[in-house]
């Protein structure tokens, strides 16, 4: 399918009444089609020329409008080809603990839960160290996949301190995310990310139905309440379909 350039010069005249430049008012009207699905993911541009044709603008001012959308991930140019609308991607803070439930339910998408388990097994080394528990005492294990609408987003294998989430093995992780729960029987008070770029197992590459080659983001997150570890989780994120995001003031 592809947009018609007509469509665009009219919608561009109907922000006429904006003060901003003419290259960013360009930007509003295709971010805001774009946003409210009118124009879907993989939907073919009008070319520069069409466009300079049709709105009345320079190159130079289509071009920096189509560069800065390439660059904000909203579009993706192809040389010789088009430019095309991208593929939208599910984001995350990369600052702070967020339910991800939210997160997708705030895009207006829907969030659904796979749980793969939720069970209680000895503590291994990694554990004992993490945690101060003896190895071969219990701890708590969960191992759930989220989906944004049909979409994996992203593997969630957690393991938590059963003193401290004694009633977790009785949650029903479909109707409420392990991160809900901790969140409210433990509240948070210190956090830990630390992001790296992997290639999942071939387990985690069937969980989240991708090719074995896909790059995907992992985060190590750890959370503790009152001085105590409540739980330490690897979130395994597809890389074609997730992105970190975070904003921050200078001191």
């Amino acid at each position: 399918m592809a947009i018609d350039a007509q469509d665009v010069a009219a919608l561009f005249g109907a922000s006429r009444r904006e003060s901003a430049p003419a290259y960013r008012r360009l930007k509003n009207v295709i971010t805001e089609q774009i946003g409210t699905g009118r124009w879907p993911e993989g939907e073919l541009l009008p070319s520069e020329n069409q466009l300079v044709d049709s709105l009345g603008l320079s190159r130079m001012t289509i071009n920096r409008a189509l560069r800065e959308l390439s660059s904000d991930g909203l579009l993706v140019r192809m040389p010789g080809v088009g430019t095309f609308v991208a593929e939208r991607r599910s984001s995350s803070a990369l600052y702070g603990v967020r339910n991800i439930a939210e997160e997708v339910s705030r895009r207006g998408r829907r969030h659904r839960t796979d749980v793969v388990f939720v069970r209680e097994e000895p503590a291994d080394r990694r554990a004992h160290r993490m945690f101060g528990i003896p190895e071969g005492s219990p701890i708590y294990h969960s191992r759930v996949v989220h989906f944004e609408d049909d979409s994996a987003i992203q593997l969630e294998d957690r393991h938590v301190h059963p003193d401290l989430a004694p009633e977790y093995l009785q949650q029903d992780f479909t109707e409420r995310t392990p991160n809900d729960y901790l969140s409210r029987i433990a509240p948070l008070g210190k956090g830990e990310h630390i992001v790296e770029a992997v290639l999942g197992t071939a387990e985690d590459c069937a969980s989240l139905g991708i090719d074995a080659a896909e790059p995907c983001l992992l985060i190590h997150r750890r959370t503790w309440s009152e001085g105590q570890l409540v739980s330490a989780a690897r979130l395994l994120h597809p890389g074609s379909r997730f992105r970190l995001e975070g904003t921050f003031d200078s001191l």
